[in-house]
């Protein structure tokens, strides 16, 4: 059963609710609080969503008069941001992992996008820094400014991270994402079947675009550390990647190369893909990979 512990918060229209899941990473969560406190532009409302609680991350909760949910086991991504999202009061609704950093005025430019764009059927995201390359050219790698709050240099990231060459991409589906709740309620948040959440993110990408999504912008001045603390390997992972294909009829790969065009730079609104050889390739091997999993 889920807990709600909420705190009345002040905000005005440039705030957004962001959501954060947590399982036991009070220090890596502290530092993502203060980094949102710290580099923000806009004073927003922040909510915890608490997976276990051995380590008292409720207790700091309380005494921070941080709105939270809780469950006292860990139930994944999924019902974590689902959870905390009943608590939500803003327009504008941010997913954010605890092992993330914002740097400064990170807000602001997604507040610009949101502004330009003029309507609710859009998912952005922030772009990811990240210590090391791991073959996703979303995300800006090797930078390392530590990999875990201990070896953080932090007044080091904050002197140079400006420097990084970082543009706008196609390909919005990894937090930090922002949608508004217009489009949370009309396609009903993240989908629970996906628990503890492995694929959960490409799927949330695909109910938009099913509802009509076009616009899925990664902003290259929207700008964010990640630590890369994974808490997967601690939890028996669901198989995602066939679920995906179970319930889409595509994979996950065609889906990201073809629909979203992930890590391409960004130059405007998404159409659907052209049939070119490659996609039709890519089609076929979708279709023979059903035939054989029927």
């Amino acid at each position: 059963m889920t807990e709600y512990y909420n705190y009345t918060t002040t905000h005005d229209e440039n705030s957004f609710s962001i959501l954060i899941p947590t399982w036991n990473n009070l220090e890596l969560l502290k530092l993502c609080i203060h980094s949102i406190r710290k580099n923000s532009h806009f004073s927003h409302e922040i909510i915890v969503h608490v997976n276990e609680n051995s380590d008292n991350t409720k207790k700091w909760l309380e005494e921070e008069k941080i709105s939270h949910s809780l469950n006292h086991k860990n139930v994944g991504v999924c019902q974590a941001v689902n959870a905390s999202y009943s608590l939500s009061s803003c327009d504008y609704v941010v997913y954010l992992n605890d092992d993330m950093y914002v740097l400064p005025d990170w807000d602001v430019y997604l507040w610009e996008e949101i502004s330009k764009i003029g309507h609710s059927y859009f998912y952005l995201s922030a772009s990811l820094i990240e210590p090391r390359f791991t073959g996703n050219l979303s995300v800006s790698a090797p930078f390392d400014f530590g990999r875990s709050p201990k070896d953080f240099r932090e007044k080091e990231l904050l002197d140079s991270y400006s420097d990084i060459n970082i543009p706008d991409r196609f390909g919005s589906t990894w937090p930090p994402s922002l949608m508004h709740r217009k489009m949370w309620n009309l396609i009903g948040g993240y989908s629970i079947e996906y628990t503890p959440g492995m694929y959960s993110d490409p799927d949330i990408s695909m109910k938009l675009w099913f509802v009509g999504v076009r616009y899925f912008k990664i902003c290259g001045k929207s700008r964010v550390y990640h630590f890369m603390s994974k808490s997967t390997g601690k939890v028996k992972r669901n198989n995602g990647r066939l679920q995906f294909f179970k319930k889409w009829n595509i994979s996950s790969s065609t889906f990201y190369k073809f629909y979203l065009r992930m890590g391409k730079e960004f130059d405007g609104i998404l159409n659907v893909p052209e049939k070119t050889t490659a996609y039709r390739k890519a089609l076929l091997k979708d279709k023979i990979k059903r035939y054989f999993r029927s």
